[in-house]
């Protein structure tokens, strides 16, 4: 089976083409800029008004570019689910600025660029200078995707669909969804009208990473242990018992130092971390099924993994296919294939 993965973040888009007939050190592996910051720069230079169609994918540098291009006096009009990028409550969007049209309009009197957080034309072409088809019978998709309701703030609602979902201790891929998932997920929701027809596997980035770290050889072989996905703008922490997931938290990278993450981590082992006191201390939150007896080892994945260095923790940095930037493509290849049984 030949299967595309690709792990969308802020920086970086990471991609595999996997095919099970290969050792998986020799799939075809690109890490490319992230559309968010390819589109923000598309952005930054015009010098006019702008027309943004397409559909809603990572805000972050594009919601910045955005902002910079109505300061500077120019219309900005999107459509319904582009303008979701910015935010998923529209009158927001609307607020700071921005016309809202229907999806489906066109504005031909302005320069149009098309939002979304993948492209397989562009990655067709790339890949046809080094002779490689792009051909695959499953794809997966990883996106960092909050869900939105109205009625609650979005770490809230976070923690309440994970407490929802994880009533017993999951294995990681049992956090993906295939060729649907719920409509409170936008950002996913995108991605599978992007790629309607192939019936896509979509997952959270932060889950896909986790499931990756599990994918490395020296991880599989342990029974406890906590692994954390550091990622530029959040770091979301698991604690492990036999490959499946029994507790996580999940905080701002930014808001993190290291006595304040041995401090959670030694909780969330124990079971004794609590939602509030990391949603207090302006993380997203926590949720723990049950604790887990100890802990051999601290696996770590993400940009900014660098912090562990400065803790108490015996370190692993996780490289599944012999790669730290395959973490999160590993992940989606496994929940992929975990479906077929």
């Amino acid at each position: 089976m030949k299967i595309l993965a690709i792990d969308v973040g802020t920086g970086t888009q990471d991609i595999m083409l996997y095919d099970s007939e290969e050792p998986i050190e020799n799939a075809v592996k690109l890490v490319l800029p992230s559309p968010t910051r390819i589109i923000a720069n598309k952005i930054g230079n015009h010098h006019h008004d702008i027309f943004l169609s397409g559909e809603t994918m990572g805000g972050g540098p594009v919601t910045r570019a955005i902002k910079r291009h109505l300061d500077k006096g120019y219309r900005v009009v999107m459509t319904k689910s582009s303008a979701r990028t910015v935010r998923d409550d529209l009158n927001e969007v609307r607020s700071a600025g921005i016309e809202i049209v229907d999806d489906g309009e066109e504005h031909p009197e302005i320069a149009e660029i098309k939002l979304g957080d993948i492209d397989l034309d562009i990655l067709k072409g790339a890949l046809q200078y080094f002779d490689v088809p792009l051909e695959f019978d499953q794809v997966g998709v990883a996106v960092q995707d909050h869900g939105f309701l109205k009625e609650m703030g979005d770490r809230d609602f976070r923690f309440h669909k994970i407490r929802e979902k994880m009533n017993a201790p999951l294995l990681p891929e049992e956090f993906a969804f295939h060729a649907e998932a719920p409509d409170y997920f936008t950002r996913m929701q995108g991605v599978l009208r992007t790629l309607k027809g192939y019936k896509p596997t979509v997952m959270d980035s932060k889950f896909a990473a986790l499931c990756g770290c599990t994918c490395d050889p020296f991880v599989e072989a342990l029974e406890n242990f906590v692994a954390l996905d550091i990622g530029n703008g959040h770091t979301l922490a698991a604690s492990f018992k036999d490959g499946k997931i029994c507790g996580v938290f999940e905080h701002h990278t930014r808001m993190l130092t290291p006595s304040k993450i041995e401090s959670f981590i030694s909780r969330l082992v124990s079971g004794e971390i609590t939602h509030e006191e990391v949603h207090e201390d302006g993380g997203h939150g926590a949720w723990v099924v049950e604790p887990i007896e100890g802990c051999e080892i601290v696996v770590a994945t993400g940009p900014r993994r660098k912090i562990m260095d400065r803790t108490v923790y015996s370190v692993y940095n996780a490289a599944p296919a012999g790669d730290v930037m395959m973490v999160g493509p590993a992940g989606l290849i496994r929940a992929i294939m975990s479906k077929r049984g």
